[in-house]
């Protein structure tokens, strides 16, 4: 491992705190040592308080906080004579731990200490850092890891066996302080099947020892696995694709959490070849790397074999349940017993998540543990050893990390949050509205157009676009098979791509104008429908909503082409709720009418239209019984609602969104 520390670079960073953020922010931009807002730091100044007295004040990285992108913001100022009074203390709850360090800050809108804080104050130096370095954690967790530590190491680290987080732990490091004779000579600490913590006055110098200690122990796992190297599939190998049978993992992981989630595979070589070792149900579920992860994924993985998703998520919410019952004190309410990463046997790994971010952190958590648990294996007598099923229960169901979950799940859930959405003509207008109206409601929309303007359009709303011509079967194919690749799944599908072609009476309607109309705004349709109803079956809560048109119910002359191209569309929807309601997939359809916030309207258009029947453009707008004008986004919050459970009782309906039309009523 290298040490990023730039002599240039730092010297935009003055005082003790702002060169804390810069070391920081160095050891938060190397996952193999923090990730996620893992690892913690610290720095001890002495300031003023409100009242100009002087008070010595630890500035330790703050919950929420990630080492990567903390600010000067992200450090809680706690006075000192706090924490090494609480140290003190022979008995205190990690909860009135908490409490009494929020109390003991100088500012109170800062963000809540580290839980390790008293860990941080009790350390007699400047500068402290703290991270959960893979490699590290690769020496400690096999049955010798104490051992490999004082071979690598020799007397230059404090070891504390593995303890609690929490009050617990600050008292078991204060007290291997007290009786470490000199701590001159020591660099730093290793907490067991935990991480590392590495000290000095000078930050440039706690930082480097981080990355010194780190790099002996990445040079002593190469030296012990030369040899044996990670498990990779050949270059020649690429594991068959089932995407139906992911997207069934997807639900059936969904069902058992109680809500959406996504789904992320990784085929990489190392997953793959992870995924193929002949004893990967074993590695898979020993316990994760350190406990800090089991909060994000559970203690043990999935694992899939065969093609019976249903059958591996019985086993593991049974085997979860037995867990929970046997460390169970009578007290605690069980967590949801879904997984929240999958081992797919010659597949590769899977991450499961309720919203993108989640699945992002979960993922890289499950290449780090998959690679260092290869490593440990490859290196120690015995292989890799994580600790007890009973301990990391003690960390999932903690009472701070519960507390944490009952914050976060305070707020309301976007409706369509974890939900996988498909619409069609997106790149403008109604389709557009439609993408934005999903994704403001937490749905990942992938969006299709022929227009090449559909990408920097759902840039604008974080939305995937991909360039695609409706008509072409195999175009369509791959672009369904893709969106189901990248997030597990298809819950909603708006096919809203459309024309309206030139107004042309039946003596004179041009077979081009036909063909077109028919193609684009019927046929189209139906190969979407064909592509992606296999994985509607296998969606959450799954919805189909098609864009027709008023000329439905009252068409215009000189538009045969489009009304019957809409008529034959809404007949679509009537068959295809038919066929899926069976399988829990509802098909409705939204008529509009009069949207004039579209590219074919435009102001010289308008003007016109208002003209021929004598009244203005507001008037025009308005020409409804309702006199309201409809807008783009009034459709795409209406097919928003319709692919919400609002309709989940609703299959094969048609509704207007026009104002009201005396021809239609």
């Amino acid at each position: 491992m290298k040490s990023l520390w730039s002599d240039k670079e730092s010297k935009k960073y003055r005082g003790a705190l702002a060169t804390r953020v810069y070391t920081s922010r160095l050891l938060g931009a190397e996952p193999s040592l923090v990730l996620h807002g893992g690892g913690n730091t610290s720095v001890k100044t002495r300031e003023k308080d409100f009242f100009g007295n002087p008070v010595d004040v630890l500035h330790v990285k703050g919950s929420g906080w990630d080492l990567g992108t903390i600010e000067k913001a992200g450090f809680a100022p706690v006075r000192m004579d706090t924490l090494l009074q609480m140290a003190e203390l022979k008995q205190l709850s990690d909860a009135d731990m908490v409490t009494h360090q929020r109390a003991a800050m100088l500012n109170p809108d800062a963000p809540t200490p580290s839980i390790e804080a008293i860990v941080h104050a009790v350390i007699p130096h400047k500068f402290v850092d703290h991270t959960h370095a893979d490699a590290v954690v690769a020496l400690t967790n096999h049955k010798n890891g104490r051992a490999t530590i004082e071979e690598v190491y020799g007397s230059r680290l404090i070891v504390v066996p593995y303890v609690m987080p929490g009050f617990e732990l600050a008292l078991a490091v204060h007290k291997a302080i007290q009786q470490t004779k000199d701590l001159s000579e020591i660099d730093g600490m290793i907490l067991m099947n935990h991480g590392i913590f590495t000290f000095h006055q000078d930050a440039k110098r706690s930082y480097e020892l981080m990355i010194e200690l780190v790099t002996l122990a990445e040079k002593f796992l190469a030296k012990k696995t030369r040899g044996k190297s990670i498990a990779k599939a050949t270059r020649l190998h690429k594991p068959a694709e089932d995407l139906l049978q992911l997207a069934e993992l997807r639900r059936q992981v969904s069902l058992r959490r109680g809500c959406a989630v996504y789904a992320k595979i990784n085929q990489s070589r190392e997953a793959v070849g992870f995924s193929s070792i002949k004893n990967v149900n074993s590695l898979a579920t020993r316990g994760p790397l350190t406990p800090d992860h089991v909060i994000r994924t559970k203690r043990i993985a999935l694992t899939h074999q065969g093609t019976d998703p249903a059958a591996s998520l019985d086993k593991f919410t049974s085997s979860y349940q037995k867990y929970f019952d046997k460390n169970n004190d009578g007290t605690l309410t069980m967590l949801d017993p879904a997984p929240r990463w999958a081992v797919w046997a010659k597949h590769g790994t899977i991450a499961f998540g309720a919203t993108l971010g989640e699945t992002g952190i979960i993922a890289d958590i499950t290449e780090h543990t998959v690679k260092t648990i290869q490593q440990t294996e490859n290196a120690f007598e015995g292989g890799w050893k994580a600790l007890p099923a009973g301990k990391i229960f003690d960390i999932e169901y903690w009472e701070l990390e519960q507390a944490k979950l009952r914050k976060n799940s305070t707020g309301t859930t976007p409706i369509h949050q974890g939900k996988i959405a498909l619409v069609t003509g997106a790149a403008a207008g109604i389709g557009f509205a439609c993408a934005e109206a999903l994704s403001q409601q937490g749905a990942k929309v992938v969006a299709l157009d022929l227009n090449p303007d559909i990408i920097p359009q759902m840039e604008k709303i974080g939305a995937d676009a991909m360039v695609v011509n409706l008509t072409d079967d195999k175009k369509v194919q791959a672009a369904v098979e893709e969106t189901v690749r990248r997030y597990g799944g298809i819950d909603i599908l708006i096919s809203n791509a459309g024309v309206f072609t030139a107004g042309q009476y039946l003596d004179e309607l041009e077979s081009r104008n036909w063909d077109l109309s028919i193609a684009v705004n019927l046929t189209s349709h139906q190969k979407l429908l064909k592509y992606t109803i296999p994985y509607l079956k296998k969606g959450i809560d799954p919805a189909v909503v098609l864009v027709g048109s008023r000329n439905v119910k009252a068409p215009g002359a000189g538009a045969a082409s489009y009304s019957c191209a809409k008529a034959g569309l809404t007949q679509l929807c009537r068959v295809a709720a038919l066929e899926l309601a069976p399988e829990g997939v509802r098909c409705n359809i939204v008529h509009p009418d009069a949207v004039f916030d579209t590219k074919i309207w435009t102001p010289e258009v308008l003007a016109r239209s208002a003209e021929r029947y004598g009244i203005t453009v507001e008037e025009y707008k308005a020409r409804n019984l309702l006199k309201t004008e409809i807008k783009s986004r009034n459709v795409g919050e209406m097919v928003s609602a319709m692919a919400s459970p609002l309709f989940s009782k609703t299959t094969g309906a048609q509704i207007p969104v026009d104002g009201g039309n005396d021809r239609v009523l």
